[in-house]
């Protein structure tokens, strides 16, 4: 770093926290230049929030923002001060994480009656209803929202909520929501409610007060691939281009397997047993796990993955990132991202990743597979989520069509 903004770091209401800082990109590997750059925008900050009188258990999302959106635009800091926008928000963004770290600032979860009314509802989701974190993650942001429109800053009473509140929330919350995203809104209420009345709330007439949505889940044909069009899919990756290998193996993955991206980046080398060709799928949506055949071409794509291109890291994920911090796992944004891009290098307007499922359940059927197999393989837990495909079976439908009344033999 430059000897003026160490100094200034140094000089700054920061100071404890910039060798923390430091400790902190290097720990996670990122590279000198980045580390060179991220200590400058850092030391910006520090001058900026030295000038300004903001002490290190001020330094939070709003105070970044502030730098981000008021300072840096009109910055007539002396050089070498970095100004680049992306830069100081990245920078800033993993400062915060170190801010955190060391206690020197609340949390967004640490206060406020909604916030511990949400934590109480978690605990009831996970210990009562036994749901899945992305599941759990949905009806807070929704039941956190209708609360805060509802009370405000003032205490969680649930009796002082009306039927009223809860149509009005249903209809005006969220108006650009499908109808089957407003049964989301619906069930993560009733959920509350339910919640609310084991409290011993006398709540339980509001969950009929809960609008319902008409929604004909299975009216629709369900969108697949066909087979030109996987092939067409799988050939737009470009494995000797940088993480082409694994976009490939990822690809496969959902393709052969039709796992859900959220299970692409959760596989663990242990999960995959290359002696018995299988893959174990550990504490999926159905919560509970999973053992599927490794079909040879997606073995041979992940193999290729982890011999040829996967950096070293401690991580235990099969898919880990090429860039720094290199211990983060992925998330199932990376496999989504991925999986778009490769659409859209298709000319398709594709913007869900989960018509792969769709197109390996519709490929299994057309196979001859039974309808008990493929639900085992996509790990449905009710078959008639898997019935479907069937609707998507030209041929064997074609088969037992009955003639139209009057029309021609």
């Amino acid at each position: 770093m430059h000897a003026e903004l160490r100094m200034g770091l140094n000089e700054s209401v920061l100071e404890s926290l910039a060798t923390r800082y430091r400790t902190y990109l290097e720990e996670r590997r990122y590279a000198s230049q980045t580390r060179h750059i991220y200590l400058s925008c850092v030391a910006h900050f520090a001058r900026w929030a030295t000038s300004v009188g903001h002490s290190p258990a001020q330094i939070d999302e709003a105070a970044i923002a502030r730098f981000l959106n008021e300072h840096l635009p009109q910055c007539t800091c002396p050089r070498p001060a970095r100004r680049v926008y992306l830069d100081n928000r990245s920078a800033l963004k993993l400062f915060l994480n170190v801010v955190r770290e060391g206690d020197q600032a609340p949390t967004p979860t640490q206060t406020g009656h909604i916030d511990q009314e949400l934590r109480r509802f978690d605990l009831f989701m996970i210990r009562v209803k036994g749901l899945a974190a992305s599941t759990r993650r949905q009806r807070l942001r929704i039941v956190g929202r209708f609360l805060a429109e509802l009370f405000g800053a003032r205490p969680i009473i649930a009796p002082q909520i009306k039927p009223a509140d809860l149509r009005r929330f249903m209809i005006a919350g969220y108006p650009t929501w499908s109808a089957g995203s407003r049964n989301l809104i619906a069930g993560s209420l009733r959920s509350y409610i339910h919640f609310r009345a084991l409290l011993g709330d006398s709540v339980q007439h509001l969950a009929l007060a809960v609008p319902s949505v008409a929604n004909w889940r299975l009216a629709t044909l369900p969108s697949v691939l066909s087979e030109i069009d996987i092939v067409r899919f799988l050939r737009s990756f470009d494995q000797s281009a940088p993480s082409g290998k694994r976009a490939y193996a990822m690809a496969r993955c959902l393709t052969d397997l039709g796992l859900r991206a959220n299970e692409v980046a959760r596989l663990r080398l242990e999960d995959i047993d290359w002696h018995r060709g299988i893959i174990r799928l550990a504490a999926n949506k159905s919560r509970r796990t999973d053992v599927l055949p490794l079909p040879r071409e997606t073995g041979r794509a992940i193999g290729a993955y982890l011999s040829m291109e996967r950096p070293a890291t401690a991580n235990r994920a099969v898919f880990v990132r090429h860039v720094a911090p290199y211990d983060d796992p992925i998330g199932p944004g990376v496999v989504r991202k991925i999986i778009i891009a490769a659409f859209r290098r298709c000319g398709w307007t594709h913007s869900r990743v989960h018509i792969l499922r769709h197109s390996a359940a519709s490929r299994l059927l057309a196979a001859g597979t039974p309808l008990k197999e493929i639900a085992d393989i996509l790990r449905h837990r009710n078959l008639d989520t898997t019935a479907i495909y069937t609707k998507v079976d030209m041929t064997r439908l074609t088969a037992v069509a009955l003639p139209w009344p009057g029309s021609r033999p």
